[in-house]
């Protein structure tokens, strides 16, 4: 581990130093305490590289190589797109950009901030260009593939002076026998600089290394690790693969970990050499119903906890033959993940698993937040499309005028100001994927005619006219709309309508769901993998009776500010870790009786409430507020709502 990977950045003097003693003597010196950036700085030098000198000659490939490139790794590509896209929520409206590069430091995909994305490509901090250490010196995506290792590089540690302006860090993504596939990258302004950054890429390069090792393992026994049974299925578990005779033939960094093993192991080695467990057991494991994790033990004693999946190639075990398994739901893939327990979600995911794989449009109905885009995600990554891409488009957030060269493409020169190289357009990117409208209410009626002729035809005509273009994908839409209302309005194609509503599901608001608890034990752990975090109990009790008015976006946001606010060595989330004002709203006992529509039965309980503590207080708001814990103004805002003066 690099001293790159805590917060003491080098100050900018020893840095003016460190360049001053590099460009007299060729050696940074002890001003560059750091030997990974002293390295780095000197392979740069011998580079050819002058530090204040422009690049010369550094590579960009065209549009058609960089097309190329993408198929060439579609299947990094593919299951990088839904993790950048996570990364890139989580840092949204920081000034900032979630880059994937390929092993030879090549830029393939660049997802953000637009007010940066112009900064960054003044200095080709763009897909296409390669930012290999010998075209761009000291940076962290080059500087990570020449070390093999997570780094950050800040500021004035870039070695070209021009790119001192950026904060950068980047962590290799290696597949299961240890070979570098590509590079994760966050890149934004040197001023927006923060330490968990680093934490947020190396969590994305795992999720993209275990869906990565999903997939090349799919058909073999697969284990899945952790020193605690609820840590399976997060990205702080372990991975192995292992072959039909007990080889260990594949691994991730954490299992290697895990059991004191080093990559040469990978091929090397039996499981029972390292785990107190044999195949005969393992496959007893895999025939039981259920995914719950089994204790085993390492061959020194400590105890681990293993989940076992049996792929299709290996229905027959040692002790007789193995049940296949109708879908990958006992697997634990991405929809039985979703599955925390409440019982209208698992009816949902249920239905969706009998048409995941058919021609069978989805149409995804609920209230804003409530996860329809996880739940398609989901599906997809579920489903035999899931090594195909997965292309999220929101109607509602797209100009009117922009949105037809964005879902169909468009042809060089089809409109002013239209790339030289035209655009596929998004449907076109989404073939043997998945696409996702969201918010298809939202979509101009005009528009409707030319996504139901595509639906139609399975045929794709850019804007600026030419050849139609066949296409290949997996409709998923979904809307906070009530679609046939729309319909009898006018405002949506009845003919749409139908070809959309081939399975339509609603999924429930968080005020109506079971499993509230295990929910956020859930995110919690996404949030700060490998930390036990909960919230304090008389917490949860006021979060159960709270109407989440924002649904699971609502939920994830609060407990993301919560772990931003918590102590390192805290155990508990508490109150003064919340935002100020959902404390006010969970304290308050009308802010949980008021649902967002009416309900006659809540609303009297909340207007008898406020009246009895107005009554026991003679009419003295300050204290009435004090008694009910709201704030004077909030018990203003309720005793209008109700209705009382």
């Amino acid at each position: 581990m690099n001293s790159f990977a805590n917060d003491q950045r080098t100050p900018p003097a020893r840095l003016r130093e460190a360049r001053r003693q590099l460009l007299e003597s060729g050696q940074p010196g002890a001003a560059l305490a750091d030997p990974a950036l002293r390295q780095s700085w000197q392979r740069s030098q011998a580079f050819g590289l002058t530090p204040t000198g422009r690049v010369q000659g550094a590579p960009h490939a065209s549009a058609a190589q960089l097309a190329r490139a993408l198929d060439l790794r579609h299947e990094l590509v593919s299951h990088a797109q839904p993790v950048m896209a996570y990364l890139v929520e989580l840092t949204r409206d920081a000034g900032s950009m979630v880059i994937l590069a390929d092993s030879n430091g090549m830029l393939l995909q660049a997802l953000g901030d637009s007010s940066f994305v112009d900064r960054a490509e003044r200095v080709a901090l763009r897909p296409g260009a390669t930012w290999h250490e010998q075209w761009r010196g000291t940076n962290a995506i080059g500087t990570a593939l020449a070390a093999g290792t997570a780094m950050v590089v800040h500021g004035g540690e870039h070695y070209l002076a021009r790119n001192a302006f950026l904060t950068c860090t980047a962590a290799p993504i290696t597949d299961s026998a240890g070979r570098v596939l590509g590079v994760l990258d966050i890149s934004g302004d040197h001023r927006g600089y923060h330490r968990h950054t680093l934490a947020l890429v190396r969590s994305g390069v795992r999720m993209i290394e275990q869906r990565l090792f999903d997939t090349r393992h799919a058909g073999g026994m697969r284990l899945r690790l952790h020193a605690q049974p609820h840590g399976i299925g997060t990205v702080a578990q372990g991975m192995l693969a292992v072959s039909g005779d007990g080889w260990l033939i594949g691994a991730d960094a954490a299992a290697l970990e895990m059991l004191g093993l080093g990559r040469e192991a990978v091929g090397a080695c039996t499981l029972d050499t390292v785990l107190q467990l044999d195949l005969a057991t393992l496959h007893a494991w895999a025939r039981r119903p259920g995914p719950a994790p089994r204790a085993c033990r390492l061959r020194d004693g400590r105890l681990l906890w293993a989940q076992v999946e049996l792929g299709q190639s290996l229905q027959a075990g040692p002790s007789g033959p193995v049940t296949p398994m109708p879908s990958a739901a006992a697997a634990g893939d991405d929809l039985a993940r979703l599955d925390t327990g409440d019982t209208a979600l698992q009816a949902a995911i249920a239905r969706v698993r009998r048409v995941i794989d058919k021609p069978i449009a989805v149409l995804l109905q609920g209230e804003s937040g409530v996860g329809k885009e996880v739940f398609a995600k989901a599906m997809h990554a579920s489903s035999t499309r899931r090594t195909g891409p997965f292309v999220a488009v929101n109607c509602a957030a797209l100009p009117e005028h922009l949105i037809e060269a964005e879902l169909f493409g468009y042809r060089a020169g089809a409109f002013t100001g239209a790339s030289r190289e035209g655009a596929p357009g998004r449907i076109r990117e989404a073939d043997g994927g998945t696409l996702f409208l969201d918010e298809i209410g939202d979509m101009p009626l005009a528009l409707q005619a030319r996504l139901l002729r595509v639906l139609q035809e399975r045929q794709v005509l850019p804007l600026g006219g030419g050849k139609p273009v066949a296409v290949d994908f997996r409709l998923v839409c979904a809307t906070h709309r009530h679609l046939r209302s729309e319909m009898d309005a006018g405002r949506f194609r009845e003919d749409l309508y139908y070809r959309l509503n081939g399975l339509t599901m609603r999924l429930p608001p968080l005020r109506e769901r079971q499993d509230l608890v295990p929910l956020i034990e859930r995110m919690l752990r996404e949030l700060q993998p490998g930390r036990e975090l909960a919230l304090a109990p008389d917490l949860l009790q006021a979060a159960a009776r709270y109407r989440w008015p924002g649904n699971l976006r609502q939920l994830n946001n609060v407990l993301r500010t919560a772990c931003a606010l918590v102590d390192d060595g805290d155990a508990w989330i508490d109150w003064p870790h919340l935002p100020e004002d959902v404390a006010e709203d969970l304290r308050s006992p009308i802010a949980a009786a008021l649902p967002d529509e009416p309900a006659a039965d809540l609303r009297a309980q909340a207007e008898r409430t406020v009246r009895q503590v107005l009554e026991a207080c003679q009419g003295n708001l300050s204290e009435a507020a004090r008694r009910l814990g709201i704030s004077r103004n909030t018990l203003y805002r309720k005793m209008g709502e109700l209705g009382l003066r």
